[in-house]
């Protein structure tokens, strides 16, 4: 299956808009594959002699237990504060925190202005957006995390580093 949404002005991307490679990845906050996943995409990253650009979309678990819709919240809101990478980084490495006091507390150690970020998780500011991107995952045949797509093609293949390289290179040939 291939993505429905392409790459867009809204998406939270590292790397160059003219990349050869554009890496899209459905996550959420709470899954530890997805906390893998962010070493192996720093090493494709690093690996690979071209630029290569990644995209990160939210699937929340929609589970009432998961605080994973809650996460993708908090870090739409360190976005509109210009800090989304650092926020994404921060609450896959800090999985246990993800309640909204631990979320708040994660802004105010990344410089960002917390009391804004508490506000927005408040008043659910940035739902709409991370139930659109689910539902975009649900279009794109996303059912699990982490789902990578290269160059729009869904990756049905391991996730490691080694494997990835070895798909992105592929599909340049």
């Amino acid at each position: 299956m291939n993505l429905t949404i392409p790459p867009g002005p809204d998406d939270h991307s590292l790397g160059p808009d003219d990349a050869p490679i554009t890496i899209v990845e459905y996550g959420r906050y709470d899954c530890p594959h997805c906390r893998q996943a962010l070493a192996h995409l720093v090493t494709v990253r690093k690996t690979l002699g071209f630029p290569v650009r990644l995209i990160y979309r939210h699937f929340p678990d929609e589970s009432p237990r998961s605080q994973s819709r809650r996460a993708s919240e908090a870090a739409e809101a360190a976005g509109r504060q210009g800090k989304f990478w650092e926020m994404h980084g921060y609450l896959l490495e800090h999985q246990q925190a993800l309640d909204d006091a631990g979320l708040v507390a994660g802004a105010a150690m990344l410089g960002l202005d917390a009391t804004a970020l508490a506000r927005d998780l408040e008043t659910s500011a940035h739902a709409e957006t991370v139930r659109a991107q689910f539902r975009g995952g649900l279009a794109s045949g996303v059912r699990s995390t982490p789902t990578f797509f290269i160059n729009g093609v869904r990756h049905d293949d391991d996730w490691d580093a080694e494997t990835l390289i070895d798909a992105i290179q592929s599909s340049i040939k």
